[in-house]
């Protein structure tokens, strides 16, 4: 399948041209390469793929998807945790001209196969047996159904009948050849064979309340993200993130695949979260970044106390998105981080980074808002008719920039999710200050009508997540007889703490919010469901 962009921009959008360039991600990796052949890209456990390790094994990748007969237009699928192979087989991939579909690894069957027959994938990578699931017999029982999918490969197990072993099609030699050689590289594809408007990345969203959705992506569009991101957070190749969200998600895509292969930068990669193994990362490595959910953040500084042999203070930036940012985690982690700037950050799968703040008013704004729109991205707020809206009134968030996806894979997603002027349609609902900060106040869906009135879900958890026993919390609508719904707080607690429903509902009276808001129910648990990413998945609370 030769995937095209299924959203144009009305004629009188903006020329966002200088922004995206002229070249196609393999040129830039070119580049990278030719700086910083010997300088750390990635880390995975005890392995440490220099940028020439990374971009040797990535070409014989590409060589070898070549002889099978794969190339430009062609979907290639990976559904791996965060190893090093990932990184390899998108820029492999992306060298070819193809389309990368990263699949999230929390995919059952029925997720795999939408997704793979609305793609029409030809070739995907997975793991042997990992975190108790045999993902080659879960794709053995999808393949009869999947006639287009003529390779499988599976990566660091034997393979099983009619699959292929990645570790041998890779051919990986025991040490490779550090010299910068170009004749030891030659090209997979020719300079003019990929444009840069191609369709670079298929990656679906999680789901949560309808079928997954294919967003598509140009190399324009991410490769224009990640210079907005140098921008705004100041990276330099001596920048190094952690990263535990998904190689399938658009963050981890983004700060652990694309960021190191044009900017330099380097990522260390956790295939699994566990919080003392990352504070001891964060250490050891000297990791100067992160982005992303709440819960990673919760979690160190939950954690970073009972560590202080590890020292932490290479982290200069912690930006936290993907889900519901309360003001009082970012005052506690600034409390307890002082030598990093931790601040909001708003995107989505298709608008990868919206809004921020950066290095000039991080500290000032970092905390109430999620910051402006970063140049020459803008964002506005409409009401339930389109029409926009004046400073200080609540809409929906709309957005347009050069890092805007460019439509769905369903062309018939488009409609509804842009305006007829080219804005993208976010379902957020927020509110922008005079001088252009954004404050989400909700999603278009999510609030509880008690009684005809509608209680905003975000209002009342930035205020429940200030409660001392509360770690995290999520309100949820529950269907009630009397009032038509009523909130229920969904809450996890600090260790030792204990919480009883009027007690919360005392706490919030002091916050002054109006009873008719209070929730009518408080469930405790110890965990939520969430996506690979951190977000929590309110479907299923």
């Amino acid at each position: 399948m030769n995937l095209q962009p299924t959203h144009l921009p009305p004629a009188d959008a903006p020329d966002y041209r200088p922004f995206w360039g002229e070249l196609p991600l393999h040129r830039h990796v070119d580049r990278t390469v030719a700086a910083h052949a010997n300088n750390i890209a990635v880390i995975d456990g005890t392995r440490r793929l220099t940028f020439l390790e990374l971009d040797r094994l990535s070409q014989r990748a590409a060589r070898g998807l070549r002889q099978l007969g794969l190339g430009a237009g062609d979907v290639i699928a990976y559904q791996l945790p965060n190893w090093w192979e990932a990184v390899v087989m998108f820029l492999a991939a992306a060298r070819l001209g193809a389309t990368v579909n990263p699949l999230l690894p929390i995919f059952g069957a029925r997720e795999l196969e939408f997704t793979l027959r609305q793609s029409g994938a030809r070739a995907a990578i997975i793991p042997g047996t990992y975190r108790g699931v045999d993902y080659p017999a879960l794709w053995a029982a999808l393949r009869s159904s999947l006639p287009q999918l003529d390779f499988l490969f599976v990566a660091r197990d034997a393979a099983a009948p009619g699959l292929r072993s990645l570790s041998e099609f890779l051919d990986i030699p025991e040490v490779l050849d550090t010299r910068l050689d170009r004749a030891l590289r030659p090209e997979v594809t020719p300079a003019e064979a990929t444009d840069p408007g191609a369709i670079l990345m298929l990656m679906y969203t999680s789901g949560t309340t309808a079928e997954p959705k294919g967003v598509l992506h140009t190399h324009q569009s991410l490769i224009a993200e990640v210079r907005s991101l140098e921008r705004v957070h100041q990276l330099t190749p001596a920048d190094r993130t952690l990263m535990p969200s998904p190689l399938t998600h658009i963050s981890g895509v983004i700060h652990a695949i694309l960021t190191p292969a044009l900017l330099g930068t380097s990522a260390v990669l956790m295939d699994r979260w566990e919080p003392t193994r990352a504070i001891e990362l964060l250490a050891r490595e000297r990791v100067t970044y992160m982005v992303g959910a709440p819960t990673f953040l919760q979690d160190i500084l939950a954690h970073a106390d009972s560590a202080p042999q590890h020292d932490l203070s290479s982290l200069r930036l912690f930006s936290c998105g993907g889900a519901g940012v309360s003001p009082e985690l970012m005052r506690r982690a600034r409390q307890r981080l002082p030598h990093c700037v931790t601040k909001r950050v708003y995107g989505s799968t298709e608008f990868p980074t919206l809004t921020t703040t950066g290095a000039d008013d991080a500290l000032t704004r970092g905390i109430d808002s999620e910051g402006r729109a970063i140049w020459p991205a803008a964002i506005r707020i409409a009401d339930e008719f389109g029409a926009s809206l004046p400073v200080g009134c609540e809409g929906e968030v709309q957005g347009r920039g050069p890092e805007c996806f460019a439509g769905y894979l369903d062309t018939t997603l488009n409609t509804e999710s842009f305006t007829s002027d080219g804005w993208f349609r976010t379902g957020d609902l927020g509110v922008l200050d005079a001088d252009g900060y954004l404050r989400i106040t909700g999603r278009l869906k999510d609030i509880i009508i008690r009684k005809g009135e509608k209680i905003s879900v975000k209002e009342v958890e930035d205020l429940i997540a200030e409660h001392p026993a509360i770690a995290e919390v999520a309100l949820i609508p529950r269907p009630d007889a009397a009032t038509g719904e009523r909130a229920c707080a969904v809450v996890r607690l600090r260790p030792g703490a204990t919480i009883d429903l009027p007690s919360l509902t005392a706490f919030l009276a002091t916050k002054g919010l109006a009873k008719q808001k209070w929730p009518e129910q408080l469930d405790i648990v110890s965990d939520f469901p969430r996506t690979e990413s951190g977000k929590i998945l309110r479907a299923k609370l």
